[in-house]
């Protein structure tokens, strides 16, 4: 196995005639703008191996691996439910626990089987690459890993320098959430669980010295005759009753839940945003504000895009470029990363690594969206 890109982040390239394999959901949106771009650039159609496939025949990865040299990439595996039903149970069953029940169509259920199950996967295929040095790799499985566990993520940064915002640890519930920030002296919180995504389970909670108290978060909260639960919703709840943030909070815990001080966002008009950076090769390129009215800017919830040129002075701009490769730069072996990033008084904080980052349809950078620069990025020798 060999990284796509080489330590000082200038492509290693995809020589004429090697096969691109894609390993992710046939059919799905991510391989449709692979597939258009790889098409709008003459090249060949990748191979894709289907992750669901794959997982009942592991061979499928082998044979597409194994024929001759070629570059491979690694996508997510998505919120297909029968996927996500088989990592969990293949988790469940590493981690000496019975058969999940699984999640409903929405329902916020990023378990710590999910992620074993998907630990598992991804071990499997660096486990498989190891003996295959023929192969390049956009983004290896160890690194996709630690991007995708969160908490573990942001640690990462912090130990390398890279300005993230005040991480105040794990969250066991609504009683130990009021202890840390009696403890840190604080009144409002980001929490987020640890393997969620795209503000699944996320959650902007504030109190004040009167007693009131405020959970703001896309999570909805549902009773029914099996207990609570939550699902992921477009439109942001506010919950103020007491009783049901200790629900929220409560089952949240149960998803790995941690929590961050609250970092302010730049205004803009009557809102605020922070920046969704993708870097290619350690260097960043694509760009967008993501504009909202509420405390999640994620643009799948309603929010809206804005150009980052037109927001940023030249010193926010610095902060931004500079910040972005050095959170780049700690992922060597990683050629395309989403960063979410605050950039506000000429300093810019990293608020998370997205593994699968690129999913940002027309947005252009230098003329290219983010598939067919990736792809021209490692492949400017492939005919």
């Amino acid at each position: 196995m060999a990284p796509l890109s080489e330590p000082d982040g200038k492509p290693n390239g995809e020589p004429n005639g090697e096969p691109f394999i894609l390993l992710g959901v046939r059919g799905g949106k991510r391989e449709k703008l692979m597939q258009a771009a790889r098409q709008a650039l003459g090249l060949p159609t990748a191979v894709v191996v289907d992750w669901a496939e794959w997982l009942e025949q592991p061979a499928l990865l082998t044979a597409a691996l194994s024929a001759r040299p070629c570059v491979f990439k690694i996508d997510s595996p998505g919120d297909d439910a029968r996927l996500h039903g088989m990592l969990m149970h293949q988790g469940s069953a590493a981690l000496g626990r019975g058969v999940p029940r699984l999640p409903d169509t929405g329902e916020i259920a990023v378990s710590g089987a999910w992620f074993a199950g998907f630990s598992l996967a991804l071990q499997r295929v660096e486990a498989e690459l190891a003996a295959l040095p023929h192969v390049q790799v956009m983004n290896t499985p160890r690194e996709l890993l630690l991007m995708t566990d969160k908490l573990a993520c942001q640690q990462h940064f912090a130990a390398r320098g890279i300005p993230i915002p005040r991480l105040l640890g794990p969250v066991e519930g609504y009683a130990h959430l009021r202890a840390v920030l009696d403890e840190h002296g604080l009144n409002q919180v980001f929490l987020k669980t640890r393997y969620g995504s795209s503000a699944s389970g996320v959650v902007a909670y504030r109190r004040n010295s009167r007693g009131a108290e405020q959970a703001t978060s896309s999570a909805d909260l549902v009773r029914g005759e099996g207990g609570a639960r939550l699902y992921n919703v477009k439109r942001l709840r506010s919950y103020n009753a007491q009783a049901d943030i200790v629900q929220l909070i409560d089952l949240l815990a149960d998803q790995q839940t941690y929590a961050e001080a609250w970092m302010p966002k730049p205004r803009l008009g009557d809102g605020h945003y922070d920046v969704r950076v993708v870097t290619l090769g350690g260097q960043p390129a694509h760009r967008v504000a993501r504009v909202g009215t509420r405390m999640m800017t994620n643009l799948h919830l309603d929010n809206q895009r804005a150009d980052v040129a037109g927001l940023l002075g030249e010193k926010d701009h610095a902060a931004l470029e500079q910040t972005a490769r050095a959170a780049a730069a700690t992922f060597p072996q990683s050629h395309v990363i989403g960063l979410d990033i605050v950039v506000r008084k000429g300093r810019a904080h990293v608020l998370e690594a997205n593994a699968f980052g690129d999913l940002l349809p027309k947005l252009l950078w230098q003329g290219q969206d983010t598939y067919a620069a990736q792809l021209q990025n490692c492949a400017s020798h492939e005919a």
